[in-house]
């Protein structure tokens, strides 16, 4: 599915969420900015956008390695990675969160942008981040929830719900897939629920940020350092 939308999907992404999409990132990337994140993965990377979020903002990165299940996506995201010098290194890799090609312990930060709720086995591709990251090693993750609001979740939802999947269909050409957005966004576990979830896969430290009225939380963890 993501390989067929591949070729609309940052046009959908920053058309879709009213160039939010592009705020909710770089704030990601502010937060990085406090913990050491001299290397960094970036999973379900996609396109990578966050990867090159990361590039702009931090400083202190020396390396960023993105990896997506979808060679339809990779294969847009390589022409937009930088190549100057005195740049970052970044690297797009084709691989499952479930099962990361890294050594364990190999990474300063693990980062994922709109990308969990999409792993098969949740409690596996958590269980690889905690893994791959060193110990005190720092976890981000982006993930869609719901309104805390009564009525910004009903208006949120009726165009979650009825608008964005016509015009996702309509522009990309693909109407299954912007209807798979609302339905995993709905039934994924949100706020304190999720970061039960972290806890339960060993991370410290756990919170949930939410931004836009709760259309978007941004979960922080740390794996422990003993």
């Amino acid at each position: 599915m993501f390989d067929r939308i591949a070729h609309r999907y940052d046009l959908l992404n920053h058309g879709l969420s009213a160039g939010q999409d592009w705020r909710w990132r770089a704030h990601l990337a502010q937060q990085l900015q406090a913990v050491p994140h001299g290397d960094v993965l970036d999973l379900a990377t996609g396109t990578a956008d966050q990867l090159l979020a990361l590039a702009r903002r931090c400083p202190g990165l020396q390396r960023g390695l993105g990896v997506d299940l979808s060679l339809g996506m990779l294969q847009r995201g390589q022409p937009k990675l930088p190549v100057e010098p005195g740049r970052p290194h970044l690297l797009l890799v084709h691989g499952d969160a479930q099962h990361l090609p890294l050594r364990s312990a190999s990474v300063a930060a693990v980062t994922i942008s709109f990308g969990i709720r999409n792993v098969a086995d949740i409690r596996a591709g958590l269980a690889e981040m905690y893994r791959v990251l060193r110990p005190g090693g720092h976890l981000f993750i982006l993930e869609f929830g719901l309104p805390g609001s009564r009525l910004a979740r009903q208006l949120y939802l009726l165009y979650f719900r009825h608008v964005l999947p016509r015009l996702g269909a309509i522009l990309s050409g693909d109407s299954h897939a912007y209807r798979y957005l609302n339905q995993t966004v709905e039934t994924f576990p949100y706020g304190e629920a999720f970061c039960a979830q972290l806890r339960a896969a060993g991370f410290t430290t756990v919170d949930a940020m939410a931004m836009t009225m709760g259309v978007v939380y941004l979960y922080r963890g740390q794996r422990p350092t003993s």
